[in-house]
């Protein structure tokens, strides 16, 4: 069978002004990708009736799903139900079950419920119930013209818990066998020679294979039909041994979280010393849960100042060769595990921009030191982007120097005669 046609209709007025971003779009589209499947279309209408319904209609005439978000909240704005309604010929009617659900929720947290939230119940006759653990409003799903038509709250949390739960579900049960699909997370190269190491293997013909990047990741997607399992995980296999040290996790690994489990597998503790990142390789790592298993500080020393008192940076070093400088980035790391008394001292200093740049250091020049019992490694890069794009590839390129480290590699992204990194 055919994998099933789907588009996604998001609702408010709030996403075409600008105040909010389309996040829901986006998680749908990967959550969909995750089991093989993948968007058509995505259109956005504002609180208005008459625009939700005529969107409804053109939708639901061209697709075999439509997942709408958002305008099921008890206010005058929220007007999807109703449109849904008028649209599909079919009564409003305040569904017993959805009311239950939605007192239900307010009884759960011992609060009081406004008269205006009966109005959640109002649905569509005959619209089956999309449970919301999280929040108030109720999903619907329905069918019309032969697609399936699911009705979401727009708050990203309740939106992305009931797709898993319910939406994916019914669109899985349509497409039959299941799709397989592994993703390699990739790290260190650009997007044309990922491509072009891709485009010169020989992979089964029965395995389908996508790529996009995720700055500063490029993501190779390897989709199969459920009986061609074996193919999958051999073409994942040549993957492995192409992209060598550059694959840097799979499918929904992270580089902070392979980090992580590395640390605690090897017993090592890790002590941090940013400069140009602020702070972000120690958030990067404080996302994980268990974290201070192995992360014993974080020191930001943005300052020279800083860099002297906490981390013992010679003023010789910052008034001669400057805070940017191998010699510093060196002291940083060694004088951050020396204070910490860890396995591990990591340092970052470098210049982000948009300004700061000399011909001699230019804007996104970088200094990445690690600091092990058995002394300090320290490489230049230069990254190139804007001010976020060159903070973020600094923190990852710093977990990326942890990871081949902890995994006994001998290679360290960017040889001494080597200091311009290019990603994606």
């Amino acid at each position: 069978m055919n994998s099933p046609t789907i588009a996604v209709l998001t609702i408010g007025d709030e996403l075409l002004n600008g105040e909010l971003a389309d996040t829901n779009t986006q998680r749908i589209a990967r959550q969909l990708g995750d089991v093989g499947l993948s968007l058509r279309e995505v259109a956005t209408v504002p609180d208005d009736e008459d625009a939700i319904a005529a969107a409804l209609l053109r939708l639901t005439a061209g697709y075999d799903a439509l997942i709408v978000t958002g305008g099921l909240g008890p206010t005058a704005d929220d007007l999807t139900a109703r449109a849904a309604a008028n649209a599909f010929e079919r009564p409003l009617t305040l569904n017993d079950d959805a009311l239950r659900r939605v007192r239900d929720f307010f009884v759960r947290r011992e609060r009081p419920m406004h008269p205006r939230n009966e109005k959640q119940a109002l649905l569509p006759r005959k619209s089956e119930i999309i449970p919301n653990p999280t929040g108030t409003a109720p999903g619907f799903w329905l069918q019309h013209n032969g697609c399936c038509c699911f009705f979401l709250p727009g708050v990203p949390s309740e939106m992305t818990v009931m797709l898993t739960a319910s939406v994916l579900p019914v669109i899985e049960d349509a497409v039959g066998l299941p799709l397989l699909l592994k993703r390699l997370h990739i790290f260190g190269l650009p997007e044309p020679e990922v491509e072009e190491r891709l485009d010169a293997l020989s992979l089964p013909a029965s395995v389908r294979v996508a790529f996009g990047v995720e700055y500063p990741l490029v993501t190779i997607k390897l989709k199969a039909d459920g009986a061609q399992a074996d193919a999958l995980v051999a073409a994942a296999a040549t993957l492995r041994v192409a992209f060598g040290e550059y694959l840097v996790a799979v499918d929904d690994e992270t580089l902070p979280g392979v980090v992580g489990k590395a640390l605690v597998a090897a017993e090592k503790t890790l002590a941090l010393a940013e400069s140009c990142t602020g702070g972000l390789i120690a958030k990067l790592l404080t996302d994980l849960p268990g974290a201070s298993a192995f992360l014993e500080r974080g020191a930001v020393t943005y300052a020279n100042a800083a860099k002297h008192h906490w981390l013992g940076v010679s003023q010789r070093i910052l008034e001669g060769e400057g805070a940017v400088s191998e010699a510093c980035a060196r002291d940083m790391a060694h004088g951050i595990r020396q204070q910490a008394r860890t396995d591990l001292g990591l340092a970052v200093t470098g210049i982000a921009g948009p300004d700061g740049g000399t011909d001699g250091k230019p804007v996104g020049t970088v200094f990445i030191a690690l600091a092990t019992a058995e002394g300090e490694t320290v490489r230049r890069y230069l990254f190139h982007g804007d001010r976020a794009q060159v903070r973020l590839m600094t923190a990852m390129m710093a977990l990326e120097w942890l990871r081949r480290y902890l995994s006994q590699s001998a290679t360290i992204i960017g040889a001494a005669q080597t200091d311009r990194i290019d990603q994606g």
